[in-house]
């Protein structure tokens, strides 16, 4: 059995001297040490900690804030370090130490709180996108042209207008001009099917019909590419 001790200061001007002290007294052989701030998941040393433990090794912490400043962060620790088969314990807060059956009674219960909360926030969030949605609040990026608009411009690309003018006169990107202006490859494709689907030429085989259809598609997505510049053949 091996006991990991892990120090943690938040910035440079901090000292680690008293957590290596209490950690070098508890027993701690192998320490890591890391400057970094405690809001940080991915700590490099933290995490190097945790692939060394195997089976009945213990980490070991000053206080809990050295590890973790949320319960849920806490709790991720606690149970990769479970996972390795490992105890934790903290020095000051002699209640998480889960090499005791009191220990882990109190993480267990505080893993089930943490849980209870988060059901919590989950039923009062999805009862107020109810309530907005009964009072009509769309969810979503709002679009950024009205109908009326996409009408307008619509009747202006069809009468040869710039995309690039119409882009400056509506405060929009040339982008959104352009998917206005080309029609949807999946809808002429959709239509290619059904006339093919629909053509009075019934001596066709079935691999053929599947042949014709996936031709025309293509050459619908080819085309609507061409019309945006995307590609285009001679």
């Amino acid at each position: 059995m091996a006991i990991f001790g892990y120090a943690r200061v938040s910035t440079r001007g901090q000292g680690l001297a008293s957590q290596l002290a209490d950690l070098k007294a508890a027993g701690c052989g192998n320490i890591y040490k890391e400057k970094a701030s405690g809001a940080q998941t991915d700590r490099p040393e933290l995490a190097k900690v945790i692939r060394r433990l195997d089976a009945g090794d213990v980490l070991v912490v000053t206080r809990l804030d050295r590890l973790a400043r949320s319960t849920r962060d806490l709790l991720n620790i606690v149970d990769a370090v479970a996972k390795a088969g490992a105890s934790f314990k903290s020095l000051k807060d002699t209640w998480a130490d889960t090499t005791t059956p009191h220990g882990k009674l109190m993480l267990t219960v505080l893993g089930g709180l943490a849980e209870f909360e988060r059901e919590l926030i989950r039923a009062r969030t999805d009862d107020g996108r109810t309530r907005a949605k009964a009072r009509g609040v769309k969810f979503g990026r709002p679009p950024k042209l009205t109908a009326h608009q996409r009408q307008e411009l619509a009747r202006r690309l069809a009468e040869g207008a710039v995309q690039a003018d119409l882009a400056r006169s509506y405060g929009v990107s040339q982008a959104t001009i352009s998917r206005l202006a080309a029609p949807s490859p999946f809808g002429q494709a959709r239509q290619a099917c059904e006339e093919v689907s629909h053509s009075a030429d019934y001596a066709v085989t079935s691999a053929e019909r599947v042949a014709r259809v996936r031709a025309l598609a293509r050459r619908s997505v080819q085309s609507s590419q061409c019309r945006r510049g995307l590609i285009c053949w001679s």
